[in-house]
């Protein structure tokens, strides 16, 4: 591969003379100059202007409108009459051009909300640009600006599926606001689940990527994007991660083509297989996704799926964990049917499946439980369950599914938490949690404190 690396980058390329051997270095680059000279022209600079609202009294967010709980006539008192006002917010971002109509590829977050969209180019020109589509789910959007010259340089999507760990890459953007910065690294790792999303599935890489490289390119070392840079751990050096482009691919498609993003659904709640399930469910070992519930009506049930199957393989994708089925579901075309392989009491088994379209009605409807406004299962914390998942806590609300692409899932709920409160009130068991959320008014957010192992932590979840 290096080889071939070094016809492109010509004399700015040094070799090692070829070895036999696993591992055998056989080439690298003196000079990215080459590649950064042929990438850097097509990716831009996103400026944002949006309108938020700004409350008189500041403590709303904490203790609810100004005349209602313990500091009502407080807050009444000294906020009453100040008067909410509209403040504009300004934030940076990197995107890339992919076709020379003026579609550019970029971060949801970066163009979320906002009023206006500004873009410059590499040459200084300014245009202004407008949102075709956003998914939410994968942070990824599609903007579009319009040239009567038609003469944008543009960028290639490349296939994410052949990149490797160690490979060499770049990243371009626009790092605290500094135009057109390059930086170099490898691929750390590949396949990441950073609870980002149900769709997770991200490189990671040592590359340097800072705030305002959000929806700039990675490319390999043939100029060709793999990666669209989305996310950072502030708390550590050299670990950014970039959505690849083989979904992006597929993404983007739709955006183009209906301003939206249309799924896959099956209608199954789904866990990981924990080491002490894999001998309860008949299993040779914890691959797979275990299937909590069934949707009654819905394409699993009608192929015969059951609580308690463990899925192994979707359309012909290996199925090792939860979330690859979730996007193995997501990625099939609505109406096709597929073939599942799944074991059942230590037996497997094929079945066939028609995947319907996923939609907040259906998930929303997929049974009558209240719980389904976030998109999760609970149950008492039984001797059953204490015993099956190692669980020490006797109080409590326990999760026993999860649906794929809910609230729930995007805020990091798992199959085997344990809610303890909801909101601050302490919760006993499955009807103090259902009780409280029947309570709960739409629009606002859930708090919940959750046990996981031997960690105690918050999740804030919003109904809409």
């Amino acid at each position: 591969m290096l080889v071939a690396i070094g016809v492109i980058l010509g004399s700015r390329m040094t070799h090692v003379a070829p070895q036999t051997g696993p591992g055998t270095v056989i080439g690298f680059p003196q000079s990215f100059a080459d590649v950064a000279a042929k990438v850097t022209p097509a990716v831009v600079n996103i400026s944002t202007s949006s309108t938020v609202r700004v409350p008189g009294n500041p403590f709303r967010h904490f203790f609810g409108p100004d005349d209602e709980g313990p500091f009502g006539d407080f807050f009444k008192r000294f906020y009453g009459g100040i008067p909410d006002r509209e403040m504009k917010q300004q934030s940076l971002g990197s995107g890339f051009i992919v076709d020379k109509q003026g579609y550019i590829i970029t971060n949801n977050h970066v163009v979320e909300g906002a009023d206006e969209i500004k873009v410059k180019a590499s040459d200084g020109r300014e245009f202004r640009a407008r949102v075709i589509g956003r998914d939410k789910k994968t942070d990824l959007a599609l903007i579009k600006i319009s040239s009567i010259f038609k003469d944008l340089p543009t960028l290639e999507l490349g296939d994410s599926e052949k990149i490797r760990v160690g490979d060499w890459v770049l990243a371009i953007g626009n790092p605290f606001g500094l135009e057109h910065t390059v930086t170099q690294g490898i691929i750390s790792a590949i396949g990441r689940v950073i609870g980002a999303g149900p769709y997770d599935n991200f490189l990671q890489t040592d590359a340097p990527i800072n705030p305002g490289n959000s929806g700039g390119p990675l490319v390999n070392t043939r100029g060709e994007v793999i990666g669209i840079n989305t996310a950072i751990i502030s708390s550590g050096q050299g670990i950014g991660f970039a959505i690849p482009s083989s979904m992006a691919k597929t993404i983007i498609s739709q955006l183009k083509d209906k301003g939206k993003v249309v799924r896959g659904w099956i209608g199954v709640s789904i866990q990981n297989i924990s080491p002490d399930m894999v001998q309860s469910f008949g299993l040779k070992g914890s691959e797979g996704a275990l299937v909590g519930d069934v949707v009654e009506g819905g394409p699993a049930d009608a192929a015969g799926i059951k609580r308690g199957d463990a899925i192994t393989v979707f359309n012909g994708r290996k199925v090792k964990s939860m979330s690859d089925l979730s996007r193995a579901v997501a990625d099939t075309p609505v109406g096709t049917t597929v073939d599942a392989r799944i074991i059942r009491g230590g037996k497997e088994m094929v079945v066939r499946i028609t995947v319907s379209e996923m939609n907040e009605q259906r998930m929303a409807s997929s049974s009558q439980s209240p719980e389904n406004n976030i998109g999760i299962k609970v149950d008492d914390i039984t001797p059953r369950w204490r015993a099956q998942l190692g669980i020490k806590e006797k109080a409590g609300a326990l999760v026993t599914g999860v649906v794929p692409g809910s609230p729930a899932e995007e805020a990091g709920l798992q199959s085997g938490d344990v809610i303890r409160e909801l909101n601050h009130e302490p919760v006993g068991n499955a009807n103090d949690f259902y009780t409280a959320l029947n309570k709960f008014e739409r629009g606002k957010s859930l708090l919940l404190l959750v046990r996981r192992g031997g960690q105690t932590f918050y999740v804030s979840i919003k109904l809409s």
